[in-house]
């Protein structure tokens, strides 16, 4: 039996203050590639960017992470971003992002 290897993708990013912490490294699921029609890493990293000198609540946390949802618009669009932070890392971890139709 063999197992999934995992494909995060992994940049150092201009830093940025999410939440009061300084953050240099963003991680990007696999899991986003499934929206690969829309989305691209370069998308995600200008995403991330409008999130900088921000402060937002979780949606939710469990076993050392906190969990995010936003709405960010970029060049007329809204896209959903769900990400993390993990408690004693300063990194950002996108979970997914993908156009959010709903939103004009």
């Amino acid at each position: 039996m063999g197992y999934i290897l995992e494909m995060r993708r992994e940049y150092e990013i201009p830093s940025l203050c999410i939440n009061g912490l300084i953050i240099t490294k963003l991680i990007i699921d696999d899991h986003v590639d499934k929206h690969s029609d829309h989305i691209t890493d370069e998308l995600i990293i200008n995403l991330v960017r409008n999130l900088h000198m921000e402060s937002q609540e979780p949606t939710g946390e469990k076993d050392g992470f906190k969990y995010f949802a936003s709405t960010i618009k970029e060049n007329g669009q809204a896209y959903k971003l769900i990400w993390l932070l993990e408690d004693s890392f300063l990194y950002i971890g996108v979970i997914t992002a993908f156009k959010d139709r709903r939103i004009k």
